[in-house]
């Protein structure tokens, strides 16, 4: 395909000084996707109304220079939600089958390091009505016999829905009223919301054994259907009434199948029943039809409360309860106590001494403990007894107690604990004593105080314990409040003293303790000991990578800095540029402490010391680099996109202009941009048309401007702009500019699309917004905002005060267009308040043959405090350009006002819009324009010659 031609007119630089052109991001927040309605609520405030299960999509409309960044956050609703940081413009935010938990407000935050971010919320309600449930109670007072032979019935009817749902209740389908039956009360009970209605049935008569109906409604918002649901009320209704086949407490063996049944004794409707375990679900295997659960082969790890629950809605749900004990032993443990009257910690001849014997079990209190001394039983006598449930140890323990012991004593003491009858297998524990026996010492061995590993590394922390016997060791994490191991236990226990750390990393530095356990050796004050972990870790630094731009001939200093890392010092530095080491900088004279930092000195930064530096910091543990990007190289361009009337169509042609603009970012941290390489290339194609283009002295905010001429509609073209220096290329910014069909001017620019103020009429359009208007503006005439309703929005209007009189004219002139189809429509809205209004006229100026107006659309007098919208058809026979013609009526209170104004191709809405209809406000569920119409005028997909 041929490649267009194109011819590149003069630049035209706008000389803007200081920050020129740069502005501070301006977002707005429009919509689409489905929506029930956009509203103001009592505060003002946007309110976007969705349906459960529908999709919402916001997006955020930015304006701004340089271009601004969005992100989306949002707030309220369950929780706080939050969005991904997006770099896309004009960020669309789409949430398929949005859930009543994601109502909430919904903030943009537009920003482009000029002035303060732009930050714009809306508040999405979600809509939503679920099933009604209706539960039937009567006053306990009332319970003599039979649930319903009393006197005082209750009909709770209970749903969720936003907004609160309105209650209808039926008798059959008849509907009942609070004043229609002496025996009917119907009221909302306190706290509920508005989500509950009680119909209360007093002296119950027979007439009242009926249906009963509630429906629910939230008045069809949304399109959400009404719901309902019916209860049969007759003389055996009653609630449901059960009983169990088994104990409430069930012991059973490991191995059994168990089977408990859940009977029904009452309850009209039939009860539905249902099994849960608490904690946790059912076990794997276990088995619940109807009343009966059953779990084969039960284990330990099934024990637990079984709940058998039955409800039909009538009075509370019946519930039994199975607490189900599956026999188990487990951890059998031991503990030798000294003489604790005389405070010995040691054993001795002579003084007391007391052995104890505990295991977990299930059921605990149905353990038995036997002794034995050598392999026989223990005698009790006068100097040996037995207890059980030492009120100082855990519960269900058994002590055997040795008074005045004689050398006679010493042997080896067995501890069983079994379950009499029972196939549980026993469990015992051994207890040596003699002269041996002695408490436990700790400590660590010698260099093993401080252990240092690399991260990533395993690491071993070890105690040695003496003693006889020797408990297992304890440890715990010291320097950390509330600190965890990394097993994720505050304290572990180790067998031999070795707490054994995989793959250790830095959080895991610091002290940990060790102590004695008072099991399983003497039950005594603990022993503790401490050792220090340190997790060596690379070096971290800043920067990462550093983009360093300097004009030829200056001096720039590289810095390397340590954030964190042990060891926390520089072992080395070493520089390397374009990958080859360079020779190390002068040595400093030591410091007082390790350095933190390594630096490098450029005298002048030239083509030839241009190029990726790069700084290895190492701390003997490993290294990490600081890169550095040192060039005269030109920052990129920043394209202008807020341009109005970026596009102009040509006569007689199917070609398009476009006016590209710009600035220069930083254009003095390196030496004068002399030229720009501009190259435009038809998407699609290869081949690209390249031009230089020279300037002078760039200054920072000053807007450049080029305008691209016989671009073919309607194609699209990807647009490269490179600055040079003396240095040769800066930065290429690129973008795609594309030909627009129409498009809609909201008057939100200064330059208000590219509309002029008429200068034969007698007064001008003002544009305003609810921030600038005037607080003593004259009251009862006028819109309060512009038609998106926020008080940030800008519209065009006449003020028709002193000194306007009768018959004064307001003219406000669009851009000229040219041409090119037979049918064109004009859509605006329009605000007509005020008892003195006057006309408000659409025209047409023609330029075919000189100026010709011709007049398309007029309307007048007060047409109510509403946004109005009007559809002109107009069929302009060449170059044309369209004016709103505001005419003063007979008093000050005739403001009349404009807003949104579209022309595009083609004919009207056949359906034509009554004058005095309040339309629906933009955003209300019709698609929202794409992004270019917030920057260009309305459109511009036709010539606008420029003689």
């Amino acid at each position: 395909m041929e490649v267009t031609c194109l011819l590149l007119l003069a630049l035209i630089p706008f000389h803007c000084r200081g920050q020129g052109v740069y502005a501070p991001a301006q977002a707005q927040i429009v919509h689409a996707g489905q929506a029930c309605v956009v509203k103001e609520d009592n505060i003002s405030e946007r309110v976007y109304t969705i349906r459960e299960g529908d999709t919402l999509m916001l997006q955020c409309l930015v304006t701004g220079h340089p271009r601004p960044q969005v992100r989306w956050t949002k707030t309220a609703g369950s929780a706080s939600d939050k969005f991904q940081e997006t770099s896309v413009f004009n960020e669309t935010l789409r949430i398929e089958r949005i859930a009543r938990t994601q109502g909430g407000r919904y903030y943009c935050k537009a920003e482009n390091g000029v002035g303060v971010p732009a930050i714009k919320s809306i508040r999405v309600d979600v809509q939503y009505l679920d099933e009604p449930m209706l539960t039937v109670h009567q006053t306990v007072s009332d319970v003599r016999g039979n649930f319903y032979q009393e006197k005082t019935v209750f009909l709770r009817c209970t749903v969720n829905s936003n907004p609160p749902a309105r209650f209808i209740w039926k008798r059959g389908s008849d509907t009942l009223s609070h004043s229609q039956d002496n025996g009917v009360d119907i009221y909302e009970p306190l706290y509920t919301q508005g989500e509950t209605k009680v119909l209360k049935l007093k002296n119950l008569r027979p007439q009242d054994y009926a249906s009963y109906t509630c429906q629910v409604s939230v008045r069809n918002v949304c399109g959400i259907p009404d719901k309902a649901i019916t209860f049969r009320l007759t003389n055996t209704t009653a609630p449901p009434a059960l009983k169990l086949s088994v104990n409430e407490t069930l012991v059973v063996n490991p191995g059994e199948n168990v089977t408990v049944q859940c009977l029904l004794t009452g309850g009209d409707p039939l009860p539905q029943l249902q099994w849960s375990h608490g904690p946790g679900p059912l076990p794997l295997g276990a088995l619940a039809q109807g009343g009966t659960l059953s779990i084969p082969s039960v284990q330990a790890r099934d024990s637990g409360y079984y709940n058998c629950t039955a409800t039909n809605n009538v009075g509370n749900p019946a519930k039994k309860t199975v607490n189900l004990l599956v026999r188990s032993m487990k951890n059998a443990t031991f503990q030798i106590t000294p003489d604790v009257i005389k405070e010995s910690e040691n054993i001795q001849l002579g003084q007391d001494l007391k052995l104890s014997c505990h295991v977990d079990a299930v059921p605990q209190e149905k353990v038995t403990y036997q002794w034995f001394k050598n392999g026989k039983p223990a005698r009790m006598s006068k100097r040996l007894l037995v207890t059980r449930n030492d009120p100082e140890l855990p519960a269900v323990t058994s002590s055997l107690e040795l008074i005045d012991l004689h050398f006679s004593d010493y042997g080896t003491y067995l501890c069983m604990a079994s379950f009499p009858g029972a196939p549980v297998p026993d469990l015992s524990v051994e207890v040596n004593i003699s002269s041996e026996t002695v408490p436990p010492t700790i400590s660590v061995p010698k260099g093993r105080a401080v252990v240092t590993v690399r991260e990533g590394s395993p690491a071993e922390l070890q105690c040695e314990v003496r003693g006889k016997p020797r408990p297992p060791v304890l440890w715990s994490r010291v320097d950390k409040e509330a600190a965890l191991l990394p097993s994720g236990l505050p304290l572990e226990e180790t067998p031999d003293g070795k707490l054994r750390l995989e793959r250790v990393s830095r959080d895991m530095s610091g002290t940990y303790r060790c102590q004695t356990a008072r099991y399983n050796g003497f039950n005594v004050r603990p022993r503790e000991a401490q050792v220090q972990l340190n997790v060596q870790f690379p070096p971290e630094v800043e920067p990462s990578s550093q983009d360093v731009r300097q004009a030829l001939g200056r001096p720039v200093l590289l810095r390397c800095s340590l954030l964190r890392g042990s060891p926390q010092r520089i072992a080395s530095a070493v520089w390397r540029f374009k990958g080859q080491p360079l020779p190390p900088p002068p040595v400093v004279p030591a410091a007082a402490e390790a350095p933190d930092h390594a630096e490098l000195r450029l005298d002048a930064v030239t083509r030839d010391s241009s190029g990726s530096y790069e700084c290895s910091v190492s701390n003997d543990v490993g290294s990490a680099v600081c890169l550095f990007q040192v060039s005269a190289k030109a920052y990129s361009p920043e394209f202008y996109f807020d341009t109005p009337n970026p596009t102009r169509s040509h006569k007689l042609s199917k070609n398009y202009s476009y006016v590209l603009q710009w600035t220069q970012r930083e254009p003095d941290a390196v030496d004068p941009v002399l030229n720009y390489r501009l190259s435009v290339r038809q998407l699609n194609q290869h081949n690209a048309v390249v031009k230089a283009i020279p300037v002078r002295r760039v200054e920072k905010g000053q807007l450049l401007e080029y305008i691209l001429t016989d671009l073919r509609v309607p194609h699209s073209y990807e647009v490269r702009l490179t600055p040079y220096t003396t240095f040769g290329a800066g930065d290429m910014a690129s973008r795609i500019i594309h030909y627009t069909e129409h498009n809609t001017c909201h008057f939100e620019d200064e330059k208000i699309c590219g509309y002029t103020q008429d200068l034969t009429d007698n007064f001008d359009w003002t544009r305003q917004n609810a921030l600038t208007q005037n607080p003593k503006r004259s009251p009862n005439t006028g819109p309060p905002t512009d038609i998106s309703g926020t008080p940030e929005g800008y519209y065009m209007f006449i003020e028709t005060s002193r000194p306007r009189e009768l018959g004064d004219r307001a003219r406000l002139v669009s851009p000229l267009y040219n041409a090119s189809a037979k049918f064109y429509c004009v859509s605006f809205f329009y605000h007509m308040y005020g008892k003195h209004i006057g006309s408000l006229n659409l025209l047409v100026r023609s330029r075919n043959k000189g100026a010709l107006d011709t007049h398309a659309w007029s309307l007048s007098g007060n047409k109510g405090n509403v946004w109005q919208q009007a559809h002109v058809p107009i069929s302009p026979s060449g170059p044309f350009q369209i004016i709103f013609e505001g005419v003063r009526g007979s008093g000050y209170l005739g403001d009349i006002a404009i807003d949104d104004v579209t022309l595009k191709k083609g004919e009207c809405p056949r359906k034509q819009m009554d004058p005095n209809k309040v339309v629906v406000m933009p955003g209300s569920g019709a698609p929202c324009q794409s992004s270019p119409q917030l920057w260009g005028p309305m459109a511009i997909f036709l010539l606008a010659l420029q003689r």
